[in-house]
């Protein structure tokens, strides 16, 4: 897909780039090489940090050799399980970040999010359909059902959303994703409750959790998910034009309906594989693109980059810290996500021109 090369005013570039437009980039580049060692150095610590500590020079034998003897109880720690789990939690984070990029730039809504949107309550509820009317237990099957509800949410939200003569407003939107991700999950727990086995797996699955996962399970979503960030990458631009309004956006040349429709596609795509994979997380689409453009501005060539490393940052790092605050138990990565993002979202809320109708 081809789209004209439009910076955040939706103008064409025909001039060099003033010197202050010039630092701009410069230090936006910068900061995300910061952001991206900040990240590689949580990645160290989720192989390092645990209820039982490993030394980083362990970790790094194990990664290079392998386990010593079959009683290496340290490398077969970090090769089974944390390193399956922090890789998981790097891929969900990008995923999670890039799609709460793509949404609040599709809808110019501020409040978008797979969780207000109601979209990860759509790709429970289709889980828990396959696992009652088709006895799905595996992942791969748990993927095809997530994308298909999490695809079916989003366009219902949107339709009901565009309701009435302001159209799909960020408050319109944000009531319509609560009422159906309500209304859903009364369905989906009062299926659970009626049926044990039923409640047994979709229990394990909805808690939000990179612990317990299939070690393969990244491998069976990240097809899906490196689709959906290459989409959120390639349509950066185009979005910069379609924040300006339809009108304008096609002037420049952008074939908009295209366009929108690669997104939800991208959308799905991220939301469904990462939620199918370890449950719904919430908030990280919410609260990171808010801290991305905060930095960056509103240019979603920066932003959605930005959203990727400050995603996979927030997802790794969550998980972690739930590591260490109740040894030798845990908290699951969705709690500890749930407390930084509740308080961005009720900030964003109260803000008068977001909140008004």
């Amino acid at each position: 897909m081809t789209l004209p090369d439009a910076d955040t005013t939706g103008a064409r570039r025909t001039a060099p780039a003033h010197p202050a437009a010039a630092r701009r980039t410069s230090t936006r580049a910068g900061g995300l090489v910061l952001a991206t060692v900040l990240l590689l150095a949580a990645l160290v610590a989720s192989l390092v940090v645990g209820s039982r500590g490993i030394p980083p020079a362990a970790v790094l034998e194990a990664l290079l050799h392998g386990p010593a003897s079959p009683t290496d109880t340290d490398a077969v720690i970090v090769l089974d399980q944390r390193l399956p789990r922090t890789l998981l939690g790097l891929a969900v984070g990008v995923a999670l970040g890039a799609a709460g990029a793509l949404m609040q730039a599709l809808t110019r809504n501020p409040l978008a999010d797979p969780g207000v949107l109601g979209i990860n309550w759509g790709a429970s509820a289709a889980i828990v359909g396959g696992i009652v009317l088709f006895g799905i237990t595996t992942l791969d099957g748990y993927v095809w059902f997530s994308l298909a509800g999490a695809a079916a949410v989003a366009v219902l939200v949107y339709l009901l959303g565009a309701t009435g003569r302001s159209g799909a407003t960020p408050v319109r939107l944000a009531l319509a994703g609560t009422a159906v991700g309500a209304s859903l999950q009364g369905v989906i727990y009062a299926v659970a409750l009626v049926d044990p086995t039923t409640f047994d797996q979709f229990r394990v699955w909805r808690v939000g959790s990179l612990t317990g996962r299939d070690p393969g399970a990244l491998l069976q979503v990240l097809p899906f998910l490196a689709v959906g960030a290459l989409l959120a990458l390639a349509l950066s631009r185009a979005l910069n034009a379609l924040a300006l309004g339809e009108t304008t956006a096609r002037a420049l040349g952008v074939p908009v309906t295209r366009v929108r429709a690669l997104t939800g596609v991208g959308i799905v795509l991220l939301c469904g594989g990462a939620t199918a994979a370890c449950g719904p997380i919430a908030f990280v689409g919410l609260a990171v693109p808010h801290l991305a453009r905060g930095i960056t501005g509103p240019d979603q060539r920066w932003v959605v980059p930005w959203s990727m490393v400050l995603g996979g940052l927030l997802v790794v790092g969550a998980d972690v810290v739930g590591r260490v605050v109740v040894i030798p138990a845990e908290l699951e990565v969705g709690v500890v996500t749930a407390f930084v993002g509740a308080p961005v979202f009720l900030a964003i809320a109260r803000r008068r021109r977001v909140v008004e109708l």
